[in-house]
């Protein structure tokens, strides 16, 4: 119950002046000269007055609001180390249950630092969870909060002015004194890099609990292959040297042995992703017969940044003699030699254009082209005519690497050039531009050579007939075109056709891009998400098999995305290194930034919160003071009102509010009805009465 009196006057200020100055002015100028009645008239003229005021008792009846006390629970990746999750949980349970025997107080509980979806996870920010429970509530009202966490927090304001409330914070820490724990961080690594070239990396080893100086054992892993090893000097930066292997991206890990008693070994690795690429492919172009797609080939590999290209064309063989003197020709020799023995593995691909067998090249040098494509290089025929006639390069030492032997025939009909069901899977031709139309949306063709049952997956076929033959041999690989129509595409004819890309896709999956492979397993992280991507050839996939960066492994089904392609993207709680396997192929994928604050330091600690709980009144405790207590210890919270410091040996305080909430509202006017008119009647009445005698 709340008694007050207010005023609400009859008339305005202004008349009320007017009135009351003299009024008072009589009353008291007859007090001065001491008149007869003069008290009595003071008495009239101050109830006149109060009348004119009207003064009213006003009765409130208000109920107390409760403060409103956070208690945030930090759930990041490190409260995982050891039981500081369950001492989280244990502590939470008893906090919850202390403030329930208080009934002053408003509980808002936040668990917070476990979000998948949000990439502020990767760090621990409780004090922005802290501002989102205190969002709705004014800061009067705001009795306090309990923090229960390792004590690595990144978003710890300055000063206290910085929560926008004036309450006592509380810091409730897991874990124990003087933990152990090594940590390796990249200090420099490129992001990009040349294939087969070495790359220059630092890195550092440090240790909680451990000095400087000492020496640490590291292991290097390019793409899930131990490359090397090392000592570390903790605390110096150490160089590293490392190879890429293969355009796209590597992934560089380097380990640092653990030592007894560490908290986790989350953070003894490292990890860099670094883009590789390939310096200029070499490509040797040898053209045999003029026809009239001759130059569709240079076009396009002249177009390519990316690659180096040699061409020779064939336009005066030996057996074609006449009398004009070498030194006053125009052409030059073909080298062979130096082209086909001495730096035949400098290329990664060798093209015959309409190569046909005409003594230019010795017999014995389609032996070297075969160990080239056995050892690892690339060839590709683009057959016309020639290859169905008796100066065919099948009539020669190269026959055991072709794909498919000709027949002799040579069909001369109008085709529609047609992905095969292999070809529609076949990351060369799968999505070609016009394929998923009938008829195709591109040109005719009107030549295709006829050959024996290819060796190898047949892409594309001309009604029957194998058109593009692709065929792995050994470590090499060999590409077959069955016709010379191609150029009709790049001319334009009927509205042409995708020639660029398909050509492109040839020379670059008989160069081992790592995108175009039949087989491939490959994984990214996308925010908080692991994105997988199965390729094959085959019709249905089985679930990849995903081991978390603590160990844990699960079982994620593989949809069919388009013919060929199977995917998968799932939310991870983890940050880290991620291994994806599926078949006999596996791969790696780290998900969220390679530097999470949330790993740069694990061990816990009061020392970063302190310096504010102690600010506002509170202060950080450990709920463990050594690793062999058995149980944790929080200590009394009490309700403290005033007192300059809200934290003590074994309490801590929250400050209740003294906001209050309006229930209703009784009114008596002191000056009107029967009680007002009986007091001025009996006041004038009074002052006649005196003023009579």
């Amino acid at each position: 119950m709340y008694i007050s009196v207010d005023f609400q006057p009859l008339v305005s200020n202004t008349l009320l002046i007017l009135l009351i100055v003299p009024l008072v002015a009589l009353a008291l100028a007859g007090i001065f000269f001491r008149q007869r009645g003069s008290l009595i008239r003071s008495l009239a003229v101050a109830a006149l007055i109060a009348a004119l005021f009207n003064p009213i008792v006003v009765n409130e009846e208000r109920e107390p609001l409760k403060s409103v006390v956070a208690v945030i629970a930090d759930r990041s990746q490190s409260q995982d180390i050891g039981v500081r999750s369950a001492d989280t949980d244990a502590a939470l349970a008893q906090v919850q249950a202390a403030l329930a025997r208080l009934p002053q107080f408003e509980v808002r509980t936040v668990e917070s630092g476990r979000s998948a979806e949000n990439d502020d996870a990767t760090s621990t920010r409780l004090f922005g969870a802290l501002n989102g429970a205190f969002r709705d509530v004014p800061p009067a009202r705001i009795g306090g909060a309990i923090m229960i966490t390792d004590g690595q927090i990144h978003d710890i304001p300055a000063n206290k002015s910085g929560l926008g409330f004036n309450a006592p914070v509380h810091g409730l820490i897991t874990g124990t004194p003087n933990e152990i724990d090594r940590r390796i961080q990249f200090v420099r690594a490129p992001r990009f890099g040349l294939t087969g070239k070495p790359q220059q990396i630092t890195y550092k080893v440090t240790g909680a609990g451990e000095p400087l100086g000492g020496r640490a054992g590291v292991r290097v892993r390019v793409n899930g292959t131990e490359v090397s090893s090392q000592d570390a000097i903790i605390g110096e930066d150490m160089p590293l040297e490392v190879t890429l292997p293969r355009a796209g991206v590597n992934i560089v890990e380097i380990i640092v042995d653990t030592v007894p008693g560490e908290l986790t070994e989350v953070n003894n690795r490292a990890v860099a992703m670094i883009d590789g690429i390939r310096e200029n492919l070499r490509v040797l172009l040898v053209s045999g017969e003029p026809h009239n797609g001759e130059r569709t080939w240079r076009n396009l590999l002249k177009s390519d940044a990316s690659v180096d290209l040699v061409h020779f064309t064939i336009l005066r063989p030996p057996e074609k003699q006449d009398s004009t003197p070498i030194n006053e020709l125009s052409l030059i020799a073909f080298p062979t030699r130096e082209l086909f023995v001495e730096r035949i593995t400098d290329f990664d691909l060798i093209i015959f254009d309409r190569y046909q067998h005409r003594d230019v090249l010795p017999l014995l040098y389609y032996d070297y082209i075969n160990d080239y494509v056995q050892r690892g290089g690339a060839l590709l025929i683009a057959a016309g005519p020639e290859y169905a006639g008796n100066m065919s390069i099948a009539n020669t030492p190269l026959l055991s690497v072709l794909p498919a032997v000709p027949t002799g025939n040579i069909e001369e009909r109008a085709f529609y050039p047609r992905l095969s069901e292999q070809g529609k899977r076949h990351p060369v031709t799968r999505g070609l531009e016009g394929s998923t139309q009938e008829p195709p949306n591109w040109s005719r063709w009107f030549r295709v050579i006829d050959v024996n049952k290819p060796e190898g997956e047949v892409v594309m076929n001309a009604g029957d007939r194998p058109l593009l033959v692709l065929n792995r041999l050994g470590e090499g690989r060999v590409g077959m075109f069955l016709s010379d129509q191609g150029w009709l595409w790049a001319r334009g004819f009927e509205g042409g056709g995708p020639h660029a890309a398909l050509y492109r896709r040839i020379a670059h999956w008989l160069m081992k891009e790592p995108e175009l492979e039949e087989e491939a397993l490959t994984a990214k992280g996308s925010g908080r998400n692991l994105e997988i991507r199965r390729q094959t050839m085959a019709k249905t996939a089985d679930p990849a098999s995903i081991i978390t960066p603590s160990g844990k492994t699960q079982s994620v089904p593989l949809a069919e995305t388009e013919p060929g392609v199977f995917t998968a993207s799932v939310p991870m709680e983890e940050i880290g290194l991620y291994q994806v396997a599926n078949g006999d192929l596996t791969t790696l994928a780290h998900v969220g930034p390679v530097d999470a604050p949330e790993f740069a330091d694990n061990v816990s600690t009061t020392a970063k919160l302190d310096p504010l709980t102690r600010e506002t009144g509170g202060g950080a405790r450990r709920l463990r003071e050594s690793a062999d207590q058995a149980s944790i210890e929080i200590p009394n919270i009490v309700a403290s009102r005033g007192a300059a410091s809200a934290s003590g040996d074994n309490w801590i305080g929250l400050r209740p509010t003294n906001e209050t909430v309006l229930k209703s509202v009784d009114r008596l006017p002191l000056f009107s009805g029967f009680l007002g008119l009986a007091a001025m009647i009996f006041l004038l009445g009074g002052m006649w009465y005196r003023e009579g005698k």
